[in-house]
């Protein structure tokens, strides 16, 4: 046998060894990981990491994306989404704007509202403080899963608070939750490559750890397909398990497929399908503090999310009425999908869907 080879086997054993007696894996390990083109066997061993966590329950919601601004500051070089002001395409909505769009298309199943948007500096603080009041008012029993940490820390710029006191008044107005954006790869190397000018990694990092501190649970992501190497990859995710160590506040992981400008660019431009459900797996194997890892189907399809229940990943998101910054990425999958369509998916991977609310406590499980 080649001598590479053998040794190559060894150490794949050694990392099924650890994953079975539940020792962490190290940066090292991750790195081999994604080097290794034994796909069947990492998923197997993402596949039991879960199976001991989540059994064979797979996690959705009904939920909405809003979107009440896409101005922004930022000049990110992945971003499709941004407009400047008064560039054609840009808007600002009210609160009251905002609820007639919703009221056109909420259903009597919606239990969040998911909310992001660009970082306009052309309205106040108080502007985003109201916008989640007003929906808080009038749809009172619907969580508000609302800003990145990113926005948070622009939000701090824009106000002069700090990050506690910015997220402690939009407690207030109703926030329950963060959405986990604006991590694209923490790297402060990727970032200047890609032109992240928003906040930089321990910005990230700090103001979820604050958010922890005031009670809230949070989401985490990643943006991976780009420039970043495989280290990068891993070397986040060890950043985000050791702030999970410290406050146990993060619910999930979402790694998050880097999407082309156009949605015509060819499949040399994307991720490869071997490349996402790597990733999916790498992640539940990194992640052992972590309850849940999404496969976001908005960015790798309906078909492979089936797939990635049996390597790693517990919850395939939610029914995300009209989700708009992938798309103006270049997405090619549907921007909803109905809970029918989810329970099917789930169901056919041999798995048991189960609604729940922004917070995984069980709404209804599907037997």
């Amino acid at each position: 046998m080649n001598i590479a080879i053998q040794t190559e086997d060894i150490q794949m054993q050694h990392i099924v060894e650890k994953v079975r007696a539940g020792e962490r894996l190290t940066q090292a390990d991750g790195e081999f990981l994604y080097r290794s083109d034994d796909l069947l066997t990492i998923g197997q061993m993402a596949n039991e990491a879960n199976l001991k966590k989540n059994g064979r329950k797979v996690y959705f919601i009904e939920n909405m994306s809003l979107y009440f601004t896409n101005v922004c500051e930022a000049h990110c070089a992945f971003c499709n989404f941004r407009k400047d002001q008064g560039e054609e395409g840009s808007y600002t909505l009210s609160g009251q704007e905002m609820i007639a769009y919703v009221e056109q298309h909420i259903h009597p199943g919606v239990r969040e509202f998911h909310i992001v948007g660009g970082h306009n500096q052309h309205v106040p603080f108080q502007y985003y403080v109201d916008s989640l009041k007003a929906l808080h008012d009038k749809y009172p029993d619907v969580a508000l899963k609302a800003y990145t940490a990113a926005e948070i820390d622009f939000f701090s710029r824009i106000s002069g608070l700090s990050y506690k006191e910015v997220i402690q008044e939009l407690m207030k107005a109703g926030l329950q939750s963060l959405t986990g954006g604006g991590a694209e790869i923490l790297s402060d190397e990727y970032r200047k490559k890609m032109k992240v000018d928003k906040a930089d990694v321990s910005q990230y990092l700090d103001v979820h750890r604050t958010a922890h501190n005031l009670g809230l649970r949070t989401h985490t992501t990643m943006l991976y397909g780009s420039v970043e190497k495989h280290a990068d990859r891993i070397h986040h995710m060890v950043q985000i398990r050791e702030l999970q160590d410290e406050t146990n506040g993060f619910q999930v992981f979402i790694p998050l497929s880097m999407q082309p400008i156009s949605p015509k660019a060819g499949i040399r431009r994307r991720n490869s399908a071997f490349e996402d459900l790597k990733t999916i797996a790498i992640s539940r194997l990194m992640l052992d503090n972590f309850q849940h890892i999404k496969a976001y189907f908005i960015n790798i399809g309906t078909q492979l999310t089936q797939v990635s229940l049996t390597m790693g990943a517990s919850d395939v998101h939610g029914t995300m009425v009209k989700e708009r910054i992938s798309h103006s990425a270049g997405a090619l999958t549907p921007d909803g999908i109905t809970r029918e369509d989810l329970i099917w998916l789930i169901k056919g991977a041999g798995r048991i869907p189960v609604e729940r609310d922004t917070f995984y406590n069980e709404v209804k499980v599907y037997e």
